[in-house]
């Protein structure tokens, strides 16, 4: 074989490769994984402004999501933004905010996750089946559903579970409530 079409060869090569390589990213980024950037500083000191997180689009393929799970999800008022918040309320509870605390169903929460106590009044509103009611960690600066125009978010909103922030350095999220 001359060296004209082994070099030739080598190139089909490569660009086979490389266009296998952009196909399997595509595919993992769409169906597998979820990357998003933290906007703002509202799940801190959990996770803070500008941290990278991996999510799993799967996580919730054949299980619903479950009190204190961080997830990621289309925002409610505008889809086209990803937000990071954790569950706190699910469908069918009555959720509350008073006395520094959160109520589900009337009980206070405990939340351990915190590092300030929750200010404010809110609620007492049900959550509407197939629905979630979110917080940020950060509560007293966290545009959350207490602040949202669609109060509550819709379970086809959720895009997936965060499992793992990445950078700036490698951290497991979703660990404090198992």
């Amino acid at each position: 074989m001359s060296d004209e079409k082994k070099v030739k060869r080598e190139i089909v090569e490569w660009i086979i490769t490389i266009i296998a390589a952009v196909l399997v990213a595509l595919f993992i980024n769409n169906f597998i994984i979820v990357n998003a950037t933290v906007p703002s500083s509202s799940m801190e000191k959990t996770i803070m402004t500008d941290d990278r997180v991996i999510g799993l689009r799967l996580a919730y393929k054949n299980n619903d999501p479950v009190r204190g799970d961080i997830i990621i999800f289309k925002f409610p008022d505008d889809e086209k933004i990803l937000y990071i918040k954790r569950v706190i309320g699910m469908p069918g509870e009555t959720v509350e905010i008073h006395d520094n605390g959160v109520y589900i169903d009337g009980q206070k929460m405990d939340e351990p996750y915190l590092t300030t106590d929750t200010k404010g009044e809110f609620g007492p509103y049900t959550v509407p089946e197939g629905h979630y009611f979110m917080l940020g960690d950060n509560r007293n600066n966290s545009a959350d559903s207490r602040y949202w125009q669609n109060t509550f978010l819709s379970r086809d909103k959720i895009v997936g579970k965060a499992v793992l922030r990445y950078w700036p350095s490698i951290k497991k999220l979703n660990d404090d409530q198992e």
